[in-house]
This record gives C-alpha cells, structure tokens and sequence, in this order.
C-alpha cells in the first residue's frame, strides 16, 4: 500500500514513516508540508494521504478538498494535535476517512488505516463529539483572506495572492470580521484558528 505522508514537524514525520514502514506493508512517500504533498498528489498515484492539518503552504484540509475534486477514490486520513470542532466538520465535508490525534497509539492509526481502506470511517470518539459544536460562518474566500492576514501580509499582498482586487480584498476581510464580530482582521483570523475554522 502506498502511503503518502504530509507532516511539516521533520521529528513527527520521521517517526510515523518509520512506524509505518516497520510494519512491512506500506510504500511511505514523505512531503515537508502541503505544497510539496500537492506536487506528489499531481505526479504519482497513492493509495492513501495521511496528513496534518496545519503545515505551511496548502493544509491538510486543502489537500483534502483537491483531493475531493481530483482524486475522489484516494483514502484520507488526518492526525493532528488540533481536535477543533470546525476542522473536523470540514473534513468530514472533504470527504476524509478517518481522523485521529497525535497522540492515539500506534496500534490505533494502524487499525484506522485499514478500516478507511476498506470504505470505514474513523473518528477519535472524543473528536466526534466535538464535530457537533458551532457552524462554521466564513466561505473559503473569506478563509484564505484571514489566513494571509493572519501571517502579517498587507491588504496589497494579499489581493496579489488571491488574484482580487484591493476592494474586492476588503469585502471578503470586512465580512469576516462582521461575522466573527472581531474588531480587526488580525483580531477575525484569531477567533477563527481558536475555533478550528481557519
């Protein structure tokens, strides 16, 4: 089976190749963080992503939603430190199989990892209840903004990243900030990483 793995933390990644490749029954192709996981995506076939959610460039929930789109057939399966609410629902809507915490036991990502190949899904318990918490307000536009904001980018960067105009920028951050009742776009993007929706 051939597993890529996406992990920006090089310790982590490390460790959860060499746990999986121990076991004698996966092919683990490893990807520092979401830009260069999507390149692999775009050049090779696997059978399953395993990944985090928040690495630098494209996050794991990114990912997800590509994959979603380009290769619906592809198993998903996310371990994070995160157990937010608002990431486990949008997993759940990018159609991943399984999400687990980085500090369930081995045994336990092994077992998750058969059970999402064979069509199941698997969610930490403790994860699942959470997912029935708050709606998440913003639209991906809204979210990318915030998220470039959240990184110190100026409205101009911004716009250029997002191929929009400054006006257009300003809409989607002052939306935001009104439906996070934030006071500031610095201030929006905070409320939304606390509650998973970044």
């Amino acid at each position: 089976m051939k597993i890529l793995l996406a992990e920006d933390q090089a310790m982590v990644r490390g460790a959860l190749s060499a746990l999986l490749s121990l076991s004698g029954e996966f092919e683990v192709i490893q990807a520092a963080d979401g830009d260069e996981a999507l390149s692999l995506l775009q050049q090779q076939d696997f059978d399953l992503l395993l990944t985090d959610i928040e690495m630098p460039g494209s996050t794991g929930l990114e990912l997800a939603s590509w994959c979603q789109q380009h290769k619906p057939e592809l198993k998903i399966v996310i371990v994070t430190t995160f157990g937010r609410a608002g990431y486990i629902k949008r997993a759940i809507e990018s159609g991943v199989g399984g999400f687990l915490l980085k500090d369930a036991p081995s045994d336990t990502l092994i077992d998750a990892i058969h059970q999402v190949m064979a069509g199941k899904r698997v969610i930490d318990p403790e994860l699942a209840i959470m997912a029935i918490g708050e709606q998440d307000p913003l639209n991906d536009k809204e979210r990318r903004a915030l998220r470039l904001a959240a990184e110190g980018k100026s409205t101009a960067e911004i716009a250029a990243s997002l191929f929009i105009a400054e006006g257009t920028l300003r809409n989607y951050l002052s939306e935001a900030m009104s439906k996070l009742h934030a006071s500031n776009r610095i201030d929006a993007a905070r409320i939304a990483r606390q509650k998973g929706w970044l």
